[in-house]
C-alpha cells in the first residue's frame, strides 16, 4: 500500500489488481518495440521486455472532515466482457480494511467517470442483490458522465455497469449529480480532463500550500507522458483525450504537484518534469 500526505490530507491506495502484460487491448500503439525505447519507464511501469505494468486501484482521501473513496475498481462477481476481470473473488474490502478504512465510515464515493473499473465497488452482492457498499456515502457522479451513459447503447467494455453498480445507488437514493469543477470540500476539487468520456474528471487536491493530481484516465499509463499522442482505444474522443493530455503536461509539468496515476502501477505517484520538447514522471528512484 502507498500513502501520500498532502498538506492535511492523507492519500491511500488501496490495489485490487496489478498485472503486467500486454497492451494491443488499451494502448495499441503502445507495443513492446515502442515501449523498450521509453528506459525511464522500467523497472516500475514496465518490464525489461516492454510489456506494460497496471494497477486497478482505490485512493481513500482523508481530509480532516472526510473520508472519501475515488474511483471504485471492478467489483466482485460481476459479470463482464474482459475475461480476467469476469466474476472476481478478490479481498478488496480486507485490504482496504488493512489500510484503516471500514466500509461503513466511508461518507464519499467520487466516480472520476463510469466505465467498469472505476465503478465496480460502488455495488456488493448480498443475497443476489446488488446492494451499496459504502451505504453511509454519498456518491458523487458527473452530471453530464451520467447522463451520457444513462442513454448510452452498451459496448463491450461498459456491458452491465449501469444495472449492477450505477443504479442501484440511485435507487438507494444515495446519488449527488455534480458538476465537472465541482468543489466537494475544501481540500478537494473535480478538474475537468475531457475525452477519455464525456464528462471525465480528474481530482484536484490542495492543503497547506501542497498539491496533488488524481489523474483518472486521461493518462491510462506513464507512457502516454512521452508519447501525448499515444490515444487509448477506450477513449470517447480520442482528439480530445490527446489535447487534454497535452493541457495537463504544460500546466504542471516542472511544478511542485504529486501526479498520482489512477491505473500508474507501484509507486503510482510523481512529479512531472519536461526534458526538450516532451515529458517524463519523476518519482525519486
Amino acid at each position: 500500500m502507498n500513502q501520500w500526505q498532502i498538506g492535511n490530507v492523507k492519500i491511500s491506495r488501496v490495489i485490487e489488481m496489478e498485472v503486467t502484460g500486454g497492451s494491443r487491448f488499451i494502448l495499441p500503439q503502445a507495443t513492446r518495440e515502442e515501449i523498450v525505447k521509453i528506459p525511464w519507464l522500467t523497472p516500475h511501469f514496465a518490464d525489461s521486455e516492454g510489456n506494460l505494468i497496471m494497477s486497478v486501484h482505490a485512493l481513500v482521501v482523508e481530509t480532516p472532515d472526510r473520508k472519501m473513496i475515488i474511483d471504485t475498481c471492478i467489483g466482485n462477481d460481476k459479470q463482464r466482457n474482459i475475461p480476467n476481470w469476469t466474476n472476481l473473488q478478490l479481498p478488496f474490502l480486507e485490504d482496504l480494511g488493512k489500510a484503516g478504512y471500514d466500509r461503513m465510515e466511508i461518507d464519499t464515493v467520487m466516480c472520476t467517470h463510469l466505465h467498469v473499473d472505476h465503478v465496480g465497488w460502488n455495488t456488493m452482492l448480498v443475497d443476489d442483490q446488488w446492494i451499496p457498499t459504502f451505504p453511509n456515502a454519498r456518491y458523487l457522479m458527473g452530471k453530464k458522465e451520467y447522463e451520457y451513459w444513462d442513454s448510452a447503447d452498451e459496448d463491450e467494455l461498459n456491458g452491465g455497469l449501469m444495472d449492477d453498480s450505477v443504479r442501484p445507488v440511485f435507487n438507494a437514493g444515495l446519488v449527488d449529480l455534480v458538476e465537472m469543477n465541482h468543489q466537494i470540500c475544501e481540500e478537494v476539487y473535480l478538474e475537468p480532463t475531457t475525452g477519455h468520456t464525456p464528462g471525465h474528471v480528474s481530482v484536484h487536491i490542495e492543503s497547506e500550500g501542497e498539491e496533488a493530481l488524481i489523474t483518472g484516465d486521461c493518462i491510462h499509463h506513464p507512457c502516454q507522458i512521452e508519447k501525448m499522442d499515444w490515444a487509448s482505444s477506450a477513449d470517447y474522443d480520442q482528439e480530445a483525450s490527446t489535447a487534454t493530455r497535452h493541457a495537463v503536461m504544460e500546466k504542471y509539468a516542472d511544478k511542485d504537484i504529486l501526479i498520482i496515476g489512477t491505473h500508474f502501477a507501484t509507486p503510482t505517484a510523481g512529479h512531472l518534469k519536461s526534458k526538450g520538447d516532451g515529458y517524463w514522471l519523476d518519482v525519486g528512484k
